[in-house]
């Protein structure tokens, strides 16, 4: 299996009190249909997080490709997975992910040779912990079909309390969309005939190397073409790639980007009708959670 570069950017947006100069140079950089669809949000950090994943998604084919960010343009195929619309289909394949949850948001890219185009990338972030209503035993009740049963064996280890429990669970999720993300179908396959085995060499820890050791059954087939990375972002976010036919020469960890590396100063961004767009955004509220930890 042929190596490829791979690139693996984060974001925390916690780090990043948006201004309207700042936010209006972001806006700027999207395509009118992005605009669109980021008003549609009631919660300003929504907004925020989808625009960073979109702010990372021109940074890296624009890295990649030598173009200027306001030239790279996106559309979705019929899965629904966004793709550079490209003029120079002589250049090298690209495939890339962006996904996001709470404070954090992540972006996973590789690059191939040209005479290798079938190969792909799919990543997903989760927040390690339970908010629901319910006990934890009732949700993993309701969540039961959505897991093999050698994973339900991982995830309630007795060994494991209830923080580890949810660790364990959210890091079976985060590969389970990781894999389908890349796939394009969203959640609509048997999860429970996706059966992973996670790598248990080490513990899952932030600022180490990710974990490269989990492996991959479906419908009891083991899935040779697949890789996986897994990595704890922060003490309280963890990660996942998986990697279709490539496998990256190295498992390195994700790099966390300043909002200054995905701006830049354009003319558009001083038009009025953007001023007023981001104006808008600005007023949008904060979630209730977000609040309190102000």
């Amino acid at each position: 299996m042929s190596k490829h570069i791979c690139t693996r950017w984060a974001f925390d947006l916690a780090s990043w009190k948006p201004t309207l100069s700042q936010l209006s140079q972001a806006v700027a950089l999207i395509q009118p249909e992005e605009r669109v669809r980021l008003m549609k949000f009631h919660f300003i950090d929504d907004f925020l997080s989808s625009l960073i994943g979109r702010l990372l998604m021109r940074k890296y084919v624009s890295t990649c490709s030598g173009l200027e960010l306001h030239q790279v343009k996106f559309a979705r195929d019929v899965r629904g997975k966004p793709y550079w619309v490209r003029e120079d289909i002589n250049g090298p394949p690209l495939s890339f992910n962006a996904s996001h949850q709470g404070n954090m948001v992540l972006l996973a890219g590789i690059i191939g040779e040209a005479n290798d185009p079938d190969f792909g990338i799919g990543a997903d972030v989760m927040k390690i912990e339970y908010s629901g209503g319910k006990s934890l035993a009732e949700f993993f009740r309701l969540m039961n079909r959505k897991f093999s049963a050698q994973e339900w064996k991982h995830i309630c280890r007795v060994e494991h309390n209830e923080r580890e429990q949810v660790k364990a669970f959210m890091r079976h999720w985060c590969l389970k969309e990781a894999y389908v993300k890349e796939l394009g179908v969203g959640i609509t396959v048997d999860l429970e005939k996706i059966s992973f085995s996670v790598d248990t060499t080490h513990p899952l820890e932030e600022k180490v190397t990710p974990l490269v050791g989990t492996s991959l059954r479906c419908h009891d087939k083991p899935m040779d073409n697949w890789h996986f990375e897994e990595h704890l972002l922060q003490e309280e976010y963890c990660a996942a790639i998986a990697f279709r036919n490539c496998l990256p020469p190295d498992h390195g960890r994700f790099k966390f980007l300043r909002i200054e590396e995905l701006l830049v100063t354009s003319p558009e961004s001083e038009l009025e009708e953007v001023q007023s767009y981001c104006r808008k955004a600005l007023l949008k509220p904060y979630k209730r959670s977000q609040k309190n930890k102000e």
